[in-house]
């Protein structure tokens, strides 16, 4: 399936690129969410009329976020979880915990934008985690887990 990319995808590309994507990924995911549309002549043409448009937003939320970046960047988040008498955590830290304890203290992240390679976190301990605010902006903060 071709589309033309409205907004900067992580790993496909920028606004105004024609790329080609698979069926389900196209039209489940891309057009739903309004990050592309599917590349025909009348899109094609529609596209070219607004490109400036188009590339002058995608510049204000990179702008916004090298400005979340210089807050957020190396910023220390500590969290309290239950342990056992052995000290093994109860469950396991994830996005969502991650997220909440970033909008407690005034960051608003998306739970999609935390990026845990190997997954959430079952140990207590100190990490180091990445979030993407933009597909070129991508912030790093020290994760405290700690028991409560």
């Amino acid at each position: 399936m071709k589309i033309i990319l409205k907004e900067t995808v992580t790993g496909l590309g920028s606004p105004g690129d024609l790329v080609d994507v698979n069926s389900g990924y196209g039209r489940n995911f891309l057009l739903p969410k309004g990050k592309a549309i599917p590349a025909n002549d009348e899109n094609l043409k529609i596209y070219e009329a607004e490109k400036a448009k188009l590339l002058e937003v995608e510049e204000q939320k990179i702008s916004q976020a090298r400005e979340i970046l210089e807050k957020l960047n190396e910023f220390n988040l500590e969290l309290k979880v239950a342990v056992s008498e052995e000290g093994v955590m109860y469950g396991s830290v994830g996005t969502k915990e991650i997220s909440e304890g970033l909008g407690i203290n005034g960051f608003e992240i998306e739970r999609q934008s935390i990026r845990l390679p190997e997954g959430a976190l079952k140990e207590l301990g100190e990490s180091k985690i990445d979030i993407e605010l933009h597909a070129e902006v991508i912030a790093s903060i020290n994760l405290s887990v700690k028991a409560e």
